[in-house]
Parts: structure tokens; C-alpha cells; sequence
């Protein structure tokens, strides 16, 4: 293992290294219809861009912690992200009190209200729209993230061993999270080329890990799934064959 991928940030960049423009995460939201593909390159750009507005807009330091009060989402696996090339704790589902920054969905606003510092608030609407108006005492992340660099440098870097990320009460170093989610996609036979199909959302560690994290160590790719309970049998049949779906976690 190189010391350059042994954050989740390492694998973006390993990824984006062996082909910039192969699909990485596709997310399908089956409330609204929205389909959204995001290639290695993408993704990367978000990344980036996400991280700089921690960075420059925010004040983030290493070791800081951002609470992700959202679901499963193209856009949470950015801030996943992001917080790792930062340096920042991502903490799933945690304490906004506790968090100098928070981040939150429409429907976790009240809760992202207790976090002492900065709020970011995001529609979640389809291709990523802003608010129709800015909820109060929060920044639109429709609004605040496009216009940042499209590359990022930490001004002080994290290491492997830095706290990088907290899932279900429990705070993991980026070493170990690539170390789990490798051995999760050995797990389960992931390998390059391979499209995990995910229903789960990202306030677990298996759902984080099947919808993001081992699909990216493993090389393959992962098709997101919101609101699937409204997909019938045949409607998800035909989603796995014209996805090239290889692996489906619940």
C-alpha cells in the first residue's frame, strides 16, 4: 500500500489516476426520478472544490470534526471526501453541538442548528439545485461550492494515522478505513470493473462501506439507490441490467 492512498481522499486520487473518466458513482433518487453520473474526474472536481470551501470559506483545521446530517447521496460521498483531503473528522450522523462545522439536508435543519459554527445546507434537489431560499442561518452548499478552485492543496496535510472519520460512535484513522474497506471488498469478491448496487445509507459503517468506500479500494464502481422502496421488482430488474449491476448490497 502506498502512502499516498491510505486515506479515502488517496483512493479518489489512485482512482483517478487509472481512468479519470470511468464512471465512479452513479445515484438514482426514485422519489423525484433523478438520475446523476459523476465519472472519476467528476467526482474528483467536487472534491476539491468541497474541500476548498473548508478550508478557505470555513477555517477547518486538521482534526477538526464536520457532522454529515445526510442520507445516503452523490453529494455525501463528496463530503466524505472532502473532509478526508481536508483533514477534517467526517462524523456521520453525529453531535452538530460538538462539530465546527455541520452539514445537513433538508429535513436535518432543526439538528444542524445546535452546531456552534459554520452550517451548510443542501437541497438535494435533482442536478444538485439551490434553495429556492437560503434556509436562515446557513449557507446553500448550491451556492457556495461551485464558484471555489477546481484543485486542492491542504495547507497541512493529514496523515494515515489522523482521525478521519466517525460512523456509529466509533472514530477511525484514514489507515484503518482503507484497511476495512478493503477488507470489506474482498469480502464480498469486489474487483476493477465491478458496479455494487447500494439501497443502505451512510449512518452505518456497512452501508458507507458497500455504498462507497470498498467499491472505491476495490477499483469498481457503486450505483446509489434513495427512495428504492418506490421501484417495483421489475423496475429494479431492469435498473441492475442497464447499469451492468455485478454486485447488490441491501
Amino acid at each position: 500500500m502506498n502512502s499516498t492512498d491510505q486515506t479515502p481522499a488517496g483512493l479518489l486520487g489512485a482512482a483517478l489516476a487509472t481512468d479519470a473518466a470511468r464512471p465512479l458513482v452513479t445515484y438514482y433518487d426514485d422519489a423525484t426520478g433523478e438520475r446523476v453520473e459523476l465519472s472519476a474526474a467528476t467526482l474528483a472536481n467536487w472534491v476539491a472544490k468541497t474541500a476548498n470551501l473548508l478550508q478557505d470559506e470555513f477555517a477547518v483545521e486538521r482534526g477538526d470534526r464536520v457532522t454529515l446530517l445526510l442520507p445516503a447521496h452523490w453529494q455525501t460521498a463528496v463530503w466524505v471526501l472532502a473532509c478526508s483531503a481536508a483533514g477534517a473528522v467526517a462524523d456521520l450522523d453525529g453531535d452538530a453541538a460538538a462539530a465546527a462545522v455541520a452539514v445537513s439536508g433538508p429535513d436535518r435543519l432543526d439538528a444542524a442548528l445546535a452546531c456552534p459554527g459554520d452550517r451548510v445546507a443542501l437541497s438535494l434537489r435533482p442536478l444538485g439545485a439551490r434553495f429556492p431560499e437560503p434556509p436562515s442561518g446557513f449557507a446553500d452548499y448550491a451556492v457556495a461550492a461551485p464558484g471555489q478552485p477546481d484543485a486542492f492543496a491542504a495547507y497541512d496535510p493529514p496523515g494515515p494515522d489522523d482521525p478521519a472519520l466517525c460512523v456509529e460512535g466509533q472514530e477511525l484513522t484514514g489507515r484503518r478505513l482503507v484497511e476495512l474497506a478493503r477488507a470489506d471488498a474482498r469480502q464480498r469478491g469486489l474487483g476493477p470493473g465491478d458496479r455494487v448496487m447500494s439501497l443502505s445509507g451512510y449512518d452505518t459503517w456497512a452501508g458507507l462501506s458497500e455504498g462507497l468506500l470498498a467499491p472505491l479500494a476495490a477499483g469498481a464502481s457503486v450505483v446509489l439507490c434513495r427512495n428504492a422502496e418506490l421501484l417495483d421488482a421489475a423496475g429494479r430488474a431492469a435498473r441492475v441490467a442497464s447499469e451492468r449491476v455485478t454486485h447488490f448490497a441491501a
